[in-house]
């Protein structure tokens, strides 16, 4: 038991501890995954947080029974733990006493004990909270923790400070129709579409922020990679010569996500068939150039899914890397707060980072010269009244700087080889959920 100010707590217990009691006992909560009943014992299958441990109930040697424990009681147990190569992660608990805490009023509407949970999607999602308790599902989101965690290290590392953005904005920093507006105490407003205003605000004064926070789009799409609320990890730079730091930070951040995941999340990943990239360098082409390895002429200006498809492959094929960077895409499809390329204005010094056939991050250097700022927003058709306190920051000097934005989602999403970005979202916002 844990101890809290005096008051004892039940316990989350971990394969350590399970390591270290071995010939011992342990007390903890669990949630009754399955039981097997054979003939003068049964097996209980105890579900924590994170493991489905093996334990065995024999009525000689526990002090309780397990009539009346069903599939889904919440119990605290306490058993001698032994080595057991046949059972999950190598130990067998011997059931000592079981006391039911808590039973459900009803039975599972889906199928949570099985190996696999066997549904679609959509009765995955009606049923989410039920789901969610399938190992399989849970294991998505214990990987998605990994990546985030990882993304914090590597940041805090690299002398980069958590900042907290605020959702409720005055502004929208991608502009367009994909906006959410709400009235805010009479007023208009939007919820953020990026935290893209306040981090470069707040290079000013802390030279590298990062972010980790929900992301709001109201795009009307119906697909397997598209959601309405997402969880972005955000970060900006300040003292960059270009771009190409930005791309170099993001490699770094990627292979120290990598060998985290590698180290911290084995049974998760195994549990789910996941194969983790290999990263070294991440080969980089200009938009025109992936134009070219399609055999597309140059008249379009951005990328159809199909088109990150083919470069991925050619990366794998060509380069041995499942990722590659797209680089100075057409001015006209970026925000006008992208830096114009040096050597031709009608190109961005922005990129998109493609990962298994799928846009995953998009980023590049930022104007941060007042008047280059004003006149671009000029040939964007905006005043800058529109924009006066993002202005600020310009209007008092800035850096040069960069950063990119990454969609946790589809991050997880490719890690783990899912066909649908909403099976890596623990309650996902499309046209068709907003419940639970």
């Amino acid at each position: 038991m844990q101890q809290i100010s005096g008051r004892e707590l039940i316990s989350e217990i971990t394969l350590d501890d399970l390591q270290k009691a071995v010939g011992g006992s342990v007390t903890f909560g669990a949630c009754v995954h399955k039981i097997r009943r054979m003939s003068g014992f049964a097996f209980v299958i105890l579900r924590t947080g994170r493991y489905l441990l093996q334990s065995v109930y024999e009525e000689k040697k526990c002090d309780d029974t397990i009539d009346g424990i069903t599939m889904g009681s919440y119990v605290e147990i306490t058993g001698e733990v032994k080595e057991e190569s046949r059972a999950n992660y190598g130990y067998e608990i011997t059931l000592t006493a079981i006391k039911l805490l808590s039973k459900p009023a009803a039975e599972y509407p889906l199928h949570v004990s099985d190996k696999k949970l066997g549904c679609t999607l959509d009765t995955n999602l009606s049923n989410r909270s039920v789901a969610l308790r399938h190992p399989h599902e849970r294991a998505i989101f214990r990987v998605a923790e990994g990546i985030v965690t990882g993304f914090r290290d590597f940041m805090l590392s690299q002398n980069f400070t958590e900042i907290h953005t605020p959702k409720i904005c005055a502004a929208s920093a991608e502009g367009g129709a994909n906006i959410f507006k709400l009235k805010y105490f009479g007023q208009d407003a939007v919820l953020a579409q990026s935290p893209q205003f306040y981090k470069q605000t707040c290079v000013a004064f802390f030279d590298r922020v990062f972010e980790i926070a929900p992301v709001y789009r109201a795009e009307k799409h119906n697909s397997a990679r598209h959601l309405n609320e997402y969880i972005g990890l955000d970060f900006e730079m300040g003292f960059i010569k270009d771009m190409t730091d930005v791309m170099q930070m993001e490699t770094a951040m990627l292979k120290h996500v990598v060998k985290h995941l590698e180290e911290n999340y084995s049974h998760e990943l195994e549990m789910l068939g996941a194969e983790l990239p290999v990263i070294n360098e991440i080969p980089s082409v200009t938009f025109f150039e992936a134009l070219d390895i399609l055999g597309k002429s140059r008249n379009p200006f951005d990328l159809d899914p199909s088109d990150e498809v083919r470069l991925c492959e050619y990366a794998k094929e060509k380069h041995g890397s499942e990722f590659i960077f797209v680089t100075r895409f057409p001015g006209a499809k970026r925000p006008f707060y992208a830096m114009d390329t040096p050597e031709d204005p009608k190109l961005a010094e922005s990129f998109d980072l493609l990962f298994r056939g799928l846009e995953i991050t998009t980023g590049g250097q930022r104007i941060h010269e007042y008047d280059m700022q004003v006149e671009k927003l000029a040939r964007y058709g905006i005043a800058p009244e529109e924009l006066e306190s993002y202005l600020m920051i310009h209007k008092y000097g800035m850096p040069p700087h960069g950063g990119l934005g990454i969609g946790l989602e589809r991050l997880t999403m490719k890690m783990l080889g899912l066909e649908n970005i909403k099976q890596a979202s623990l309650f996902p916002r499309d046209l068709h959920h907003l419940d639970p």
